[in-house]
């Protein structure tokens, strides 16, 4: 039978700013979404004080002025840096795992001799100790009861952040069922959860003990999946590496509403040569590009307009400035003067990976320099992090960045803001 393990980060954001910032050990914190708009990450001390999740920041503002919150902007930098280190370190105690998301991973313990729940605290004691971070290690015989683990974890304090649902008679698991709502079921959420409540369904165990075929037929097989490995039924493979993607996109509202087409353009020029730079890093080439471009739909005082346009590439590419060229080449079609922006983004479609890639014989290879040039891109801003080398057509106009008042320094990734030893403490 396979075991699986899901580690997760415990309040991921507000985690990796306390490894920097002992001082705010016991402090609450809450991490802020893109242009510190809302809430998404809030530690216990904070979720103590009633703040929900996705709550907008003028929400919680009283809180910071009176000194009972600490509040960051999202240090995105930082963050990925941190999540590699942890999936680094639990790689050096498990044979097999698959990132799910930058905060958590699935392992394989298949036919490990170690106990589960010893190697689970081992896990969660060598990411404490390398990186810094606390997590939860959910273990069961599937991915969706791996995940239910973890999130009893999470709850219950008494469990150490570690839960083998193999470790749990029946009547436990039965309990342990019965004890959570059908939406905290991995791949249930609220409006399945919704529809299953019209069938008698309201809590794990109900899902547990549906009839496999009738929730086929009301919900498709992916349900019927969910239901199968609640009851110990691998349904759902471990990925060693992450399928490609079949479409990429790329957008972020802008920290303030733009004019003017420069501004635009260089927003739309960073994020085709991210998008660019993620399709080689998966070995694939893009035949569609697409832009789109938005005014603020909820700003019902302003002229609306939202925009969207295709444009089939030539040959199939990844190269970034003939991506760019495209894309800049699209926004002149469809930007409009007079108009207040919110967003722009960018969409390749139409991925070509590996054998499925078409030639083209009356088109020429890419140029090997141009191949060396985006190779050296790709391994500088790899190491030394994206945006340190970057093309000029982002760099024509500012203002478009997303905005963050409040962010802590990148401790990791920029040598300018390395932590240092305060003075003081070196002369004593």
């Amino acid at each position: 039978m396979p075991t699986f393990a899901l580690i997760d980060g415990n309040s991921f954001y507000a985690s990796c700013e306390r490894v920097f910032r002992p001082d705010l050990a016991k402090t609450p914190i809450v991490v802020l979404s893109n242009n510190d708009g809302c809430v998404v990450t809030r530690t216990r001390e904070a979720k103590a004080l009633g703040i929900r999740m996705g709550a907008p920041y003028f929400e919680v503002a009283h809180l910071e002025r009176k000194g009972l919150l600490t509040v960051f902007s999202s240090n995105y930098e930082l963050y990925a840096d941190m999540s590699r280190r942890m999936m680094d370190t639990i790689a050096s105690l498990v044979p097999r795992f698959e990132v799910y998301s930058i905060d958590e991973c699935f392992a394989d313990l298949t036919g490990l001799p170690d106990d589960p729940t010893d190697l689970g605290q081992r896990i969660r004691a060598r990411v404490e100790q390398w990186v810094g971070l606390p997590t939860c290690v959910g273990i069961g015989p599937s991915k969706t009861l791996a995940k239910f683990c973890n999130h009893l974890a999470k709850r219950h304090g008494k469990l150490a952040g570690v839960l083998d649902w193999g470790g749990l008679s029946p009547e436990r698991q039965a309990k342990a069922l019965a004890s959570e709502p059908a939406a905290e079921v991995w791949g249930i959420g609220r409006r399945l959860a919704e529809q299953l409540a019209g069938l008698g369904v309201h809590n794990a165990l109900q899902l547990a003990r549906a009839d496999p075929a009738l929730i086929r037929r009301r919900f498709g097989v992916v349900v019927e999946r969910v239901v199968r490995e609640l009851n110990g039924v691998s349904c759902l493979a471990l990925e060693d590496v992450a399928p490609p993607r079949q479409q990429l996109v790329r957008s972020r509202s802008f920290g303030k509403l733009l004019h003017e087409r420069d501004a635009l353009a260089a927003a739309l020029a960073h994020h085709t040569a991210q998008a660019a730079h993620d399709l080689r890093a998966q070995g694939s080439v893009a035949g569609l590009l697409g832009v789109q471009l938005h005014t603020h739909r909820f700003r019902e005082q302003d002229a609306q307009y939202h925009a969207c346009d295709w444009r089939p590439l030539p040959v199939a590419s990844s190269d970034t400035l003939a991506l760019i060229r495209a894309a800049l080449a699209l926004l002149d079609r469809l930007y409009r003067k007079g108009y207040a922006y919110k967003k722009v983004g960018v969409m390749l479609a139409e991925l070509q990976t590996g054998a499925t890639r078409q030639a083209d014989w009356l088109a020429p290879e890419t140029d090997p320099a141009r191949l060396a040039l985006l190779g050296a891109l790709d391994t500088v801003n790899h190491r030394y992090g994206r945006g340190t080398l970057r093309l000029g057509a982002e760099a024509i106009a500012s203002g478009w960045q997303m905005r963050r008042d409040k962010p802590s320094p990148c401790y990791t990734t920029r040598f300018a803001e390395l932590p240092s030893a305060d003075a003081r403490m070196q002369d004593e």
